[in-house]
């Protein structure tokens, strides 16, 4: 099937709450255009500098979200046009997040990840962290970031089981965390759930899918 079909496949099993993010790194441009010609407008890319590169010159109402691991030198590269930043896990990158969009006259929207995962190689905060880091006086002085909920990642296993629980336990944490109160917490978000495993996710509360390998392809690392 074409990107545009896989596309609309997709679409129509989602349930109107939930946003798709189409998962584009290592794609070429040309398959960004055919699922924006097909009316997707919110891409997700896991490298900055390929995700600024492919800024420069595809359409500019697109919006980019960064998935991937955040690397704190590399956010000033992105900082002028990033719509969502889906894996912030520490209070040192919201800062440098803030110092970018100073810079930018902007407020920029992120989501703090979350472990949820038993794999060493999943990153993201603990919910001792995430509350140490919701009731910090340094996030308060944080005005040019939003923080619009969490993402978290469940376990690279067949094992449904295994990953609906992980989920359950990210919507859990974020019903729980709701009771913090500042000015730039504001969490409507909960992003989890990707191609192998978006409908577990929706089932158990997700808001927002990273789907990639479904609507373009599997992908070519060589």
């Amino acid at each position: 099937m074409s990107i545009k079909e896989n596309l609309n496949t997709i679409i129509n099993t989602l349930p109107d709450a939930v946003k798709l993010i189409a998962v584009s790194k290592t794609k070429p441009n040309s398959d960004i255009l055919e699922a924006y010609n097909a009316g997707q407008r919110a891409f997700g890319e896991n490298k900055i500098q390929e995700m600024a590169e492919k800024h420069e010159l595809l359409p500019k109402d697109i919006e980019w979200h960064m998935i991937g691991h955040l690397q704190s030198n590399k956010i000033k590269y992105m900082a002028s046009f990033v719509h969502l930043i889906h894996g912030v896990d520490s209070l040192k990158k919201l800062k440098e997040i803030n110092k970018q969009a100073i810079k930018h006259n902007r407020i920029i929207k992120c989501l703090l990840q979350l472990k949820i995962a038993s794999e060493d190689t999943k990153f993201g905060m603990s919910l001792n962290e995430t509350e140490e880091l919701l009731n910090s006086e340094e996030l308060s002085n944080l005005k040019n970031i939003q923080i619009t909920g969490f993402m978290g990642m469940a376990s690279f296993t067949k094992d449904e089981f295994i990953i609906r629980e992980e989920f359950k336990s990210l919507k859990t944490t974020s019903t729980l965390l709701k009771k913090y109160n500042s000015f730039n917490f504001n969490p409507k978000i909960i992003s989890m759930g990707m191609s192998g495993d978006y409908q577990i996710a929706i089932e158990e509360g997700s808001t927002m899918v990273r789907v990639g390998s479904s609507i373009f392809g599997l992908r070519n690392y060589s």
